[in-house]
């Protein structure tokens, strides 16, 4: 009996420590996000950081560093230590199923920010509307091209998120007959593997006329590439995310010359939002899509002034 006595009181002291009713009442919520390493998730974090404040929570933060087991260990952990929710951006879309069933099954809601599971029971996702920027950049490059030319993409076909980009790059490129995708190459979302990448896209193909980077780090890699092998002045480069690097690449001149423009500070505030009403009991959409946008040289010049 006193050793289920000590265990009960080790129990109870681990969801205290947890902080599962900390601040008055307040929630607990653990999230496990791609990488630390990118503008987009910083800005994200803050705001989620800050909504949270405003809503009572605590909020718990891990990176899993593009690492999918590192992921399911953190979720592991969360789930252990008690928290009320789980907000994930996942490292492998296809792979996070069984975690989320795990979380799901012990009563834990599980949302999705950025980046979607596939296959995955979640109360809400919330993201940009990929697509449609993918769509902006397809229709940008064509007027610039002129309806014609050879493109590549460097791609991330582990993130659901990319692959809308893709998709509706792709779809929207259809209506133009002479481009032409002549390869996708995997860049992961990192930059030293993105610029690896280009390197070879540009060997490969000495006549291509655009990339479209799948976000900034694609895209300000495949920068660097493109300088390095003094295609500055011939070759497009479009990206994803509206960075200050990226932002500060386009206004100079550069290759890189358009961005679709996220908005991380909105979708880390409406992922708080999101759990909150949900722990008011209210009906969460499945999708929540905050809205996209584009930049050129010509848009930022207006907006600074210039």
């Amino acid at each position: 009996m006193r050793s289920r006595v000590v265990v009960l009181c080790l129990g109870l002291a681990a969801l205290v420590a947890a902080g599962c009713d900390s601040g008055g009442g307040g929630k607990v919520i653990g999230a496990t996000l791609l990488t630390a390493t990118h503008v987009f998730y910083q800005d994200l974090v803050d705001e989620m950081q800050e909504a949270a404040k405003d809503h009572g929570f605590t909020l718990r933060v891990q990176y899993a560093e593009f690492n999918s087991q590192r992921q399911i260990e953190q979720i592991e952990m969360f789930l252990a230590q008690g928290v009320n929710a789980l907000i994930i951006a996942p490292t492998d879309s296809s792979g996070m199923g069984p975690a989320i069933a795990e979380a799901r099954a012990r009563g834990v809601p599980v949302f999705t920010a950025d980046i979607a599971a596939k296959d995955a029971d979640v109360v809400s996702h919330i993201a940009s509307d990929n697509y449609a920027g993918g769509v902006i950049l397809a229709e940008y490059l064509a007027k610039v091209l002129g309806g014609k030319g050879k493109l590549a993409i460097i791609d991330h076909p582990e993130a659901t998120s990319v692959q809308d980009r893709v998709r509706g790059f792709m779809e929207t490129l259809a209506r133009f007959p002479d481009m032409r995708i002549v390869q996708r190459a995997p860049g992961e979302g990192q930059r030293d593997k993105a610029h690896r990448a280009a390197e070879k896209l540009l060997q490969a193909h000495p006549d291509l006329d655009a990339i479209f980077g799948i976000n900034d780090d694609s895209a300000l890699g495949a920068l660097a590439a493109v300088e390095s092998a003094g295609l500055q002045d011939r070759i497009v480069i479009v990206g994803f995310d509206g960075t200050p690097e990226a932002c500060a690449a386009i206004q100079a001149g550069k290759a890189l010359k358009a961005d679709t423009v996220q908005y991380p500070r909105k979708i880390g505030r409406q992922t708080i939002e999101t759990v909150a009403a949900h722990f008011r009991g209210e009906e969460t959409p499945k999708i929540v899509n905050v809205p996209v946008g584009i930049l050129d040289k010509a848009a930022l010049d207006a907006e600074r002034g210039s």
